[in-house]
């Protein structure tokens, strides 16, 4: 029997690897690089199946180049904002995700950059590791207490809910917007707001669950931002596109937001340059869904819609 062709386009982890490459004649990308326009137009002639990242995007243009070979196009993650997926549709392309799994890894890292924003983890760990620290006072770096704090989520989807359930470790206010109000047993106590200007009013920490879309693209802007309460912090383990990045400098600037947590930017990879002069703007690089166990469920579940479309199923996570 012949098997399907497949083609992985960034590393993923050796479990998954692993198991492709016993289940499909794969191709791998081992120089882990981005796969380029062309590259997709390539591939599209040369494989049945292809398992992307968010690196690369399967825009209309380049989808209109498509051979028919393509049959699946099975998606390393959750977010699928690289894909036109009417485009995707038009040709008979399907298109999966993989949801669920990657959910607790991305809300441990939103409560992380949200502790750490809070608590001057920049700026500490900047002082202790130059040596430049030689003093202490009871006014000595003063962060903002995350306990009992109210807290705003924007999209109560998967994410949403997970990041929710770990703060109420710390016994935080939780309070919500999504396009609909969550049933009594998904809210667990949290408050619904009927649009993002009534949530954002009562949100002393905010962070952002909400897909990219075109109607969300700069959802963060500089009259949003002012409705915040003084000296608020927000995270964003969403997508950069979520956030106006020059109206988050400037209310950081004025003081009227406290501190940011960052895990995505409009640029990826690089970030803003001109953020790495705040010390109030605590960073990572992209790495939401960066755990061993994360990165082989995600995989796995990428391989699992590969085998149920090509045994004649409907993929769990087709989209």
């Amino acid at each position: 029997m012949i098997r399907k062709r497949l083609w992985i386009t960034r590393w993923l982890s050796d479990a998954t690897l692993e198991r492709a490459v016993r289940d499909y004649d794969v191709v791998i990308n081992h120089e882990d690089t981005p796969g380029t326009a062309d590259e997709l137009i390539a591939a599209s002639a040369d494989f049945d199946a292809i398992i992307p990242c968010h690196s690369e995007h399967f825009s209309a243009d380049v989808v209109a180049q498509f051979s028919d070979r393509l049959q699946i196009v099975a998606n390393h993650s959750v977010g699928v904002d690289h894909c036109d997926l009417p485009a995707l549709k038009t040709r008979g392309i399907a298109v999966t995700n993989t949801p669920d799994v990657l959910s607790d890894a991305t809300a441990e890292l939103a409560m992380l950059l949200m502790l750490g924003a809070a608590r001057h983890a920049v700026a500490g760990d900047r002082i202790v590791r130059t040596g430049v620290w030689d003093s202490w006072s009871p006014a000595f770096m003063v962060g903002k207490q995350v306990t009992g704090a109210r807290l705003g989520i924007i999209g109560m989807g998967r994410v949403g809910r997970a990041f929710a359930a770990k703060a109420r470790g710390f016994d935080m206010d939780i309070h919500y917007y999504n396009r609909t109000e969550l049933p009594v047993d998904q809210a667990q106590g949290a408050t619904y707001h009927g649009s993002v200007e009534s949530l954002l009013s009562v949100a002393d920490f905010l962070s952002l669950h909400c897909p990219a879309t075109p109607e969300t693209t700069n959802l963060m802007n500089s009259e949003r931002f002012s409705l915040l309460p003084q000296g608020a912090v927000m995270v964003n383990t969403a997508r950069g596109a979520l956030v106006d990045e020059t109206a988050l400098l400037e209310t950081l600037t004025r003081k009227h937001l406290a501190a940011a947590g960052l895990d995505c930017f409009q640029v990826e990879p690089g970030g803003n340059p001109a953020f790495s002069e705040h010390d109030n703007i605590f960073m990572l690089p992209h790495i939401g869904s960066a755990t061993r166990s994360t990165r082989d469920a995600m995989g796995f579940r990428a391989l699992d819609n590969v085998d149920a479309f090509f045994a004649g199923k409907t993929p769990g996570d087709l989209l």
